[in-house]
């Protein structure tokens, strides 16, 4: 472990849980051992919840909504 490694696992020793677990979120993210992980807004976890209610009752697009929907945007 180089000095500076050493010298930021230490400072972070000082501060509380939560920052010291986003630190190590954020190492392992740049040592490939972990995916980055996204934070959600209130309203972003509403629709997933509501997208995943929807699937369960086996509700999804049609073909002809997807069509509808690339069109919209010009894909």
């Amino acid at each position: 472990m180089t000095k500076l490694l050493e010298r930021a696992v230490e400072a972070a020793r000082g501060l509380p849980p939560e920052a010291q677990d986003e630190i190590a979120r954020l190492v392992l993210q740049l040592a490939g051992e972990e995916e980055p992980r996204v934070a959600l807004t209130d309203d972003e976890r509403a629709a997933l919840a509501a997208s995943k209610a929807a699937a369960g009752r086996g509700k999804f697009a049609t073909d002809d909504d997807v069509r509808r929907l690339w069109a919209k945007y010009g894909l």
